[in-house]
């Protein structure tokens, strides 16, 4: 197939374009290479894929030196008029869009970054979805958009009315943009809800990035709600796995999707939310421990409130991923650790 992958740059991204260019797809990889955290990070995943970083200009096609099958842009999706071209030009069968700005706290601080890479982004590919007749279009949620809810597991059958970041509320904005589009114009849609995903190449703002760098700097490191948050934590290949799965297949509706009694997850038009994460909560107190093992250092800790906009607890319920695609991730917080931090000492020379 010929995919456009958003996000390329970013940490999901990256390792998702490496799984679909082995398997044989030919990916144009799109990212804006914005600088919410160090663009050298980013132009060094670039590089592990061979895209070239002197080589990269806006609205520059750049072909790998690894492979034949793939090709780099750096491109804003707010910019519609060269996104549509792309489009237009390529002719694409599916469209995984992995890009968008991240990070909870960040979006309190700078709400509008989120409303044009995550909303008016995303409505205008969706739009190019529309217009130039892509079959099947594959997007990122987050585990973030059931916010107040405390009903665990987290189920996509659940109502998420209550997001407690403006993030979660740009996410769950896709999800109700995407159903449209699947209901108005037979667009299928697949929603990805994402929990605490980590591993090799991981976002530098994340927990376990930041809990990593303290550590060896030997720096204390901040511990919201005292240390008693948990998170679903999902490897990296998990994630990738479960992505391209969905990508392989087709959207169909649910044939027995009812108005009176609606599952928010499905509907009869051709869109689906899906979680994809560990099924297995561990506590963050438990993660730092892990840690300390693998890096053979005692981390300092400052125990902390919960901080505004963040969710105590988040667990996955992955039974529709299961039943659908025949796949859930299963790779233990020791194992991902040891070898995130395998990958942390090769990274830093250690």
């Amino acid at each position: 197939m010929k995919i456009l992958l958003t996000g390329a740059a970013g940490f999901i991204g990256f390792h998702t374009a490496l799984k679909l260019l082995a398997d044989g797809h030919d990916v144009i990889g799109l990212d804006s290479i914005n600088d919410y955290y160090s663009t050298e990070y980013k132009y060094g995943r670039l590089f592990e894929s061979g895209i070239d970083k002197t080589e990269i200009e806006y609205n520059k096609i750049v072909k790998s030196s690894k492979t034949d099958n793939y090709s780099f842009i750096k491109l804003n999706l707010e910019d519609k008029e060269n996104l549509h071209k792309l489009f237009e030009y390529y002719k694409f069968d599916k469209v995984c869009n992995l890009a968008a700005q991240a990070g909870v706290r960040y979006s309190i601080e700078n709400p509008y970054a989120y409303i044009n890479s995550n909303i008016v982004g995303f409505v205008n590919i969706i739009e190019g979805c529309r217009h130039f007749e892509v079959k099947h279009l594959i997007y990122a949620s987050s585990s973030s958009v059931y916010g107040k809810n405390t009903n665990q597991p987290f189920s996509t059958s659940q109502n998420v009315d209550h997001p407690m970041s403006l993030y979660a509320a740009t996410k769950k904005t896709n999800e109700l943009i995407a159903h449209t589009y699947s209901h108005l114009y037979g667009i299928q849609t697949t929603g990805l809800r994402f929990f605490t995903v980590y591993g090799p190449w991981g976002r530098p703002d994340m927990a376990m990035f930041k809990f990593a760098d303290l550590m060896r700097q030997g720096k204390p490191i901040d511990v919201y709600n005292f240390g008693k948050m948990e998170r679903d934590f999902t490897y990296i290949d998990d994630i990738v796995e479960g992505v391209c799965r969905i990508i392989y297949n087709n959207q169909e509706g649910n044939p027995i999707w009812n108005g009176s009694s609606p599952d928010p997850g499905s509907s009869s038009d051709p869109y689906k939310v899906y979680n994809i994460g560990n099924n297995q909560p561990v506590q963050l107190l438990y993660m730092i421990e892990t840690l300390e093992k693998e890096f053979g250092i005692k981390a300092e800790k400052n125990l902390i409130p919960l901080q505004p906009g963040d969710v105590p607890k988040t667990f996955a319920d992955v039974e529709d991923l299961v039943h659908d695609h025949g796949y859930k991730p299963s790779t233990s917080i020791e194992e991902g650790i040891a070898k995130f931090v395998q990958w942390y000492k090769n990274y830093n020379n250690i």
